[in-house]
């Protein structure tokens, strides 16, 4: 069976958006976008995209043409290895972006917007577990909403023992 890469329309309409990226993220691609070029001017005629493939691609070979997904996982275990992190896929790297987003306390319709989920329903099911990581972090906020200074806070820990004893 040969596999190939095809182009075409996404799958879902919710698919065609514009997500917000940190400015980190757009120096990256600001600098990866000059050493493009860069490898277009040195490739010169050599620099072809591949039939059905369309211009302006961000991520390209040294010669214009599409980087094979499996590539992009090979590239990514190798920086993983060498940054001694655990190995993971590019697909992985969706959810470290929404764990990320929820461990900053970016709620989870924004969440499922940046991630192009078609209901909240999806984002709260798959991410359900780190948001219970959360929680602790939502109760001190309410604390400090509703001004609980420490020695109330001591005197209560004192009360919960006495009730559990």
């Amino acid at each position: 069976m040969r596999r190939e890469l095809i182009f075409g329309t996404p799958k879902t309409t919710r698919s065609i958006r514009t997500v917000s990226l940190p400015k980190h993220c757009v120096r990256a691609l600001n600098q990866h976008q000059i050493q493009q070029e860069r490898e277009r001017k040195v490739a010169g005629k050599k620099w072809q995209s591949a039939p059905g493939q369309p211009e302006g691609l961000i991520f390209t070979t040294a010669h214009g043409r599409i980087t094979d997904p499996r590539s992009l996982n090979r590239m990514l275990t190798i920086l993983c290895r060498d940054a001694g992190v655990r190995r993971v896929r590019v697909h992985d790297l969706r959810h470290t972006c929404a764990s990320l987003l929820l461990a900053q306390g970016v709620d989870a319709r924004t969440i499922m917007e940046t991630l192009g989920h078609s209901t909240i329903t999806m984002t709260l099911d798959t991410y359900a577990h780190v948001m219970s990581t959360t929680l602790k972090a939502a109760a001190d906020r309410m604390d400090d909403a509703l001004g609980l200074d420490e020695s109330q806070e001591e005197s209560d820990g004192e009360q919960e023992q006495a009730t559990e004893e």
